[in-house]
């Protein structure tokens, strides 16, 4: 089966990952990123097609492709110990971020790539409603897609209990919180629930993490897109997990 992903970044980064790409369509008008693509795409012996915008327009259905088509195989979700041992080999505490019904792909390819500036070890989705690794998504995350694993569970609410079983703190982001993330300790193991657009956590997830961060809000509205709440998070815990490694102390328990 294949997937189709397009723009020059995720194609780019798909072929540095030896990701498995069947043919890739590109334009003719387009240089630059695309002189490397040639370049690896011949290296893999990968068949290289030149056409015209109009057809990309059609084969992507969108004309934010950049010039660039691939056809791939379809992305290869991963387990939750995968998670756990991309922690395990990099020496961290497990820092995994897990998406509550998020819809958006552009919101899951925003928060890939801001995963991947992060060094959060993956992501975790659910199977039903919710959005999974489209072509849209590997655009949003400009070729994160192929750095951050990410894994499909069928029950978030029983993946937590998973998760606390293997020692990690499951932190839910929810708007009613009295507790702000600055004044809490997000140097361990550490699993960050993030709502889906609109609904935000569903009552059963508030109920099963260890606790509720909130960010603070001045302004009139009370919430932030998923994939913006997800980034400062997300940078909060790699803020704090530096300042622990400048004084000293471990952030691998």
């Amino acid at each position: 089966m294949s997937d189709i992903i397009y723009g020059r970044n995720p194609v780019l980064e798909a072929l540095r990952a030896g990701r498995e790409i069947n043919k890739i369509y590109l334009s003719s008008e387009e240089r630059g990123t695309i002189l490397e693509v040639v370049k690896l795409a011949r290296q893999r012996a990968i068949p290289l097609h030149q056409t015209d915008r109009q057809n990309l327009d059609r084969l992507a259905q969108t004309d934010k492709h950049q010039g660039i088509v691939a056809f791939v195989a379809s992305a290869a979700y991963v387990d939750i110990d995968d998670l756990f041992a991309v922690a395990r080999e990099r020496q961290e505490a497990p820092f995994l971020l897990v998406l509550d019904e998020v819809e958006d792909p552009h919101n899951l390819g925003a928060i890939l790539r801001t995963a991947d500036a992060t060094g959060a070890h993956g992501l975790i989705i659910p199977k039903r409603r919710a959005v999974g690794l489209t072509g849209t998504a590997a655009k949003a995350s400009a070729g994160a897609v192929e750095h951050v694993g990410v894994a499909r569970v069928t029950n978030i609410v029983q993946t937590l209990s998973y998760l606390k079983e293997q020692g990690c703190w499951v932190v839910g982001a929810e708007t009613d919180s009295d507790l702000l993330p600055y004044g809490q300790d997000l140097t361990g193991p550490i699993a960050l629930v993030i709502g889906g657009e609109g609904k935000g956590l569903g009552r059963l997830v508030k109920e099963n993490c260890d606790y509720l961060i909130r960010l603070p809000m001045r302004g009139r509205l009370n919430s932030l897109n998923a994939s913006v709440a997800a980034g400062v998070l997300m940078y909060e815990v790699l803020r704090q997990r530096m300042g622990a490694l400048e004084q000293g102390r471990p952030v691998n328990e």
